[in-house]
């Protein structure tokens, strides 16, 4: 890609050029402007890999784990160099830029997106997004750091205006894309879908011009979340240079009229189009070719990477009587319907295909050195699990094969247009591009299923368009004549319509699904259906629920330690939808209960983004909470069990104990067109502390298999900078990993309610046994002490003496440090 001079190129643009600049042509890529030099931009998702351009039929990527595991890391430089990984694979990809990280902030355990982001305090999430962003630009690729401001949830997140004080919005919501652009200057904001306040953010001048512009001094590219633009002229004064993806829905002709008639004045238009240069001319130094091949990093020294952020993010939650780690040499039993099935990411956005993934199953199983006894005890899908992997193709490899054709099933002649095999039967065709296809044309999807016993097998249909299922040519899923909504697809398909078939051991069926594309929806939704539609088609063996678990429990009995593979996939969280319930899903939680109950040396982990409830946890010795974790998932579950990997990640969330107990428990879903944040600043653990109510585990909670100790802790400001010093020492037998977490005070009482303490900074050590370290943590002493004055719209920093905590737990015992420094004079701030 070759520099450009922006002011040169933009005074030679016509009106048009510039308007075209301020919209994508497609779904991941930006206007070229050849005869001026400007080359066209690739984004993609996302954050916690690099998909390319292809939500179906992708090429492969590495798959980091989600957000909620890279925070519970507690490490930046780990986080820095992941970024910088991810960086590399975009420019494998021809990508430009990286539509990642997130960085909103889970008021509720219930946010589909709540996996995505990176934790509860704005502080671990703004320093962990800075690493990341730090990382991804070293590479010359540019970051967007998403979603500005709120997008907190997923209900009506295109209509939803969340209705805010200025306090909360500055101090929990704003604070980490503040202290992102303080530490690392991301290339670029998305905006999010929802209004603040009355105002939708992506045509909202206070948070867009006055606030990250002005205010925090920022320059760089504001684009649209996808489909996220609601105005023509309003966003465009507002600040908001790229409308995505194209083509355009406010811009293009409508923009270019208006301009013309000084709607909005012409130099609105060079600003925009200023940035869109600007923006170009920066990404220019990453020479990533445009519009170029998009090719793999699948190296071992990725992999090596994968598996380092996967064990540093798994929490060791619970271990009485020092259950794990596990003995390699004893007979063990995995229980449970996450261990067969690598669950490695969260839904929507966050999806990819990866490079490879291991199942706990297998990690756990090449620990052992044999094939481990299995039996899966309990269902939990939201969604039947995908039949492709559990189909062949005509040739005998594993998948299904997927026909294109412009005539319909039946057609005396049908002329194939497209062959691909698949082994992902989710197939969400918003980018799948053929020059060949009509407005309406058709697929059969084809494989062959085996049994392996005599059984009743559920299968099961989403779609959007319309498509039925045949087994030998029989009908059995008809989910073409009448449809009925649901909310897989982004809230823009059909329910799961399910049916059954008998099979029996030994024999082979052709399934076959005729699908037809988006224009022969029959449902009329309010939800915008891009692309050609989608189709998910899945399936699985009936069984009975209360049979599975009096098997698991004899099994249990009979074996000397027990794993259960728990959790939730990406189709309970997901983008699009919000979860009913912090309860796990179908008789888990009873399963987990009776099987602990009848052997004591049971290890329960847990594969969710965000917290459930616990009701067994009285009852089971073990518990670590292993994320949704990239391409190692499983050999990184199976090397914290048997003790190859010392556990220490630390709660990025409060774990509650209920739903019930959740600050945002009454004010979470859509109401009139409104969301209110009635639980102000008190989000996670400001909450739980202020109200002196009880968690299952707290923020930053994690522990380990050695022991450490803090001590000799110095506090000082010197030239308007916090800094705490400590030693800490592993006292145990292993080597291991721990974080010194610093949490800020005040004294006495503020002019405000304050939060009882919040996290100022942290700092992670290795240490082998008997090792000690120094350890410095540092901040900038109008954050550490700061609170949002609305009454001036500035921070403040009262008069006074803080105290400074030290510890490994948002939960303070007498084992945590504490030291203290005063502020002489109250002062008041603004910018970063």
């Amino acid at each position: 890609m070759a520099d450009i001079n922006v002011e040169e190129v933009l005074k030679k643009l016509t009106l048009t050029e510039k308007v075209d600049l301020l919209a994508g042509v497609d779904f991941w890529h930006t206007k070229a402007l050849p005869n001026h030099g400007v080359p066209s931009l690739r984004l993609t998702d996302g954050p916690n890999g690099v998909r390319g351009t292809k939500f179906f039929n992708g090429i492969p990527a590495a798959c980091f784990p989600c957000g909620t595991a890279m925070g519970a890391t507690f490490n930046q430089a780990l986080l820095e160099e992941a970024g910088q990984t991810m960086g590399e694979e975009a420019r494998a990809k021809s990508a430009h830029v990286i539509l990642g990280p997130t960085v909103n902030m889970q008021r509720s355990p219930l946010g589909g997106r709540g996996f995505e982001s990176i934790g509860e305090d704005p502080f671990l999430a703004g320093l962990g997004a800075a690493a990341l962003v730090r990382g991804i630009q070293s590479t010359g690729v540019q970051a967007t750091i998403k979603h500005f401001l709120c997008n907190d949830q997923e209900d009506k997140r295109m209509s939803v205006q969340a209705i805010i004080t200025e306090r909360a919005l500055r101090e929990i919501y704003a604070l980490p894309f503040q202290l992102a652009v303080r530490d690392s200057q991301p290339g670029a904001f998305m905006t999010a879908y929802n209004g603040i306040n009355g105002t939708f953010c992506s045509e909202d001048p206070k948070y867009l011009d006055e606030m990250l512009r002005k205010e925090w001094g920022w320059d760089g590219l504001i684009m649209s979340d996808w489909f996220g633009v609601y105005s023509t002229n309003d966003a465009v004064k507002a600040g908001l240079d790229l409308e995505m993806p194209g083509p355009t829905k406010f811009r293009g002709a409508a923009l270019q009229f208006n301009a013309s008639t000084g709607k909005p004045f012409p130099h609105v238009i060079d600003a925009r189009a200023r940035e869109v240069l600007k923006f170009v001319k920066k990404c220019a130094s990453a020479r990533v070719q445009e519009n170029g091949p998009e090719a793999t990093r699948d190296t071992p020294e990725t992999a090596a990477l994968l598996r380092k952020v996967g064990d540093e993010s798994i929490v060791l939650l619970k271990n009485e009587k020092n259950v794990l780690p596990l003995k390699k040499d004893k007979k063990t039993l995995v229980i449970g319907p996450n261990a067969k099935v690598a669950t490695y990411h969260g839904g929507g956005s966050a999806a990819l295909p990866a490079y490879y993934a291991v199942t706990p199953y297998d990690g756990i199983s090449e620990k052992l050195g044999s094939p481990a006894p299995y039996t899966v005890g309990a269902y939990t899908h939201r969604f039947l699990p995908l039949l492709g992997i559990q189909t062949t193709r005509a040739d005998g490899k594993p998948g299904m094969t997927w026909k294109v054709y412009n005539e319909a099933p039946g057609s005396a002649k049908r002329d194939l247009i497209d062959e691909i095999h698949i082994t992902k039967t989710e197939m969400h065709l918003v980018d799948y591009y053929n020059t060949k296809l009509s407005d309406v044309w058709y697929a059969d999807l084809e494989g062959t299923f085996t049994a392996e016993e005599d059984q009743t097998y559920e299968f099961g249909v989403i779609v959007c368009g319309t498509a039925k299922l045949f087994v030998d040519d029989k009908l059995v899923v008809d989910n073409a004549t009448k449809q009925y909504p649901g909310d897989a697809f982004f809230g823009a398909a059909t329910r799961e319509e399910r049916n059954t078939a008998e099979f029996k051991r030994g024999q082979s069926y052709k399934i076959r699904i005729e699908f037809t594309s988006a224009p022969s929806f029959t449902l009329k939704l309010d939800t915008f259906v891009p692309g050609h539609g989608s189709l998910r088609v899945g399936g699985a063996k009936v069984i009975d629920d209360q049979e599975e678990i009096k098997k698991s429990v004899q099994l249990a009995k009979e074996h000397d330690q027990v794993i259960i593979c728990a959790g939730l996939n990406g189709d309970w969280e997901t983008e699009g939808t919000d979860r009913a319930s912090m309860k796990l899903p179908g008789v888990l939680d009873q399963l987990i209960d009776e099987v602990a109950s009848a052997n004591p040396n049971t290890a329960v982990v847990m594969q969710t983004g965000t917290p459930e409830e616990m009701p067994w946890l009285g009852k089971t010795a073990a518990v670590i909470q292993a994320w949704y974790g990239g391409n190692e998932t499983g050999n990184c579950i199976a090397d914290v069990l048997f003790g190859d990997y010392n556990p220490s990640g630390k709660l990025p969330l409060s774990f509650p104990k209920r739903l019930q107990d959740v600050p945002a428990f009454l004010n979470f879903r859509t109401e009139a067109g409104r969301t209110l944040y009635g639980e102000d600043v008190y989000v996670g653990y400001r909450y739980y502390e202020f109200a002196d109510r009880e968690v299952n585990f707290p923020f930053g909670h994690g522990l380990s298999y050695t022991t450490f100790s803090f001590s000799d802790l110095s506090v000082a400001v010197l030239d308007g900078k916090l800094s705490a010093t400590l030693k800490i020492k592993n006292t145990g037998s292993l080597k291991g990993a721990e974080v010194a977490q610093l949490y800020v005070s005040p004294k006495k009482p503020a002019k405000i309610n304050r939060p009882v303490k919040e996290l100022r900074g942290f700092a992670k050590v290795e240490l082998e046994a008997g090792e000690t370290k120094t350890v410095t943590i540092e901040e900038l002493e109008k954050y550490a002490a700061a609170y949002f004055d609305e009454e001036r719209d500035q921070w403040c920093v009262e008069a006074g003496e803080y105290e400074v905590i030290v510890h490994n737990s948002s939960r303070v015992t007498d084992e945590a440090l504490r030291g203290s420094f005063k502020v002489d004079e109250t002062y008041w701030w603004s910018g970063i």
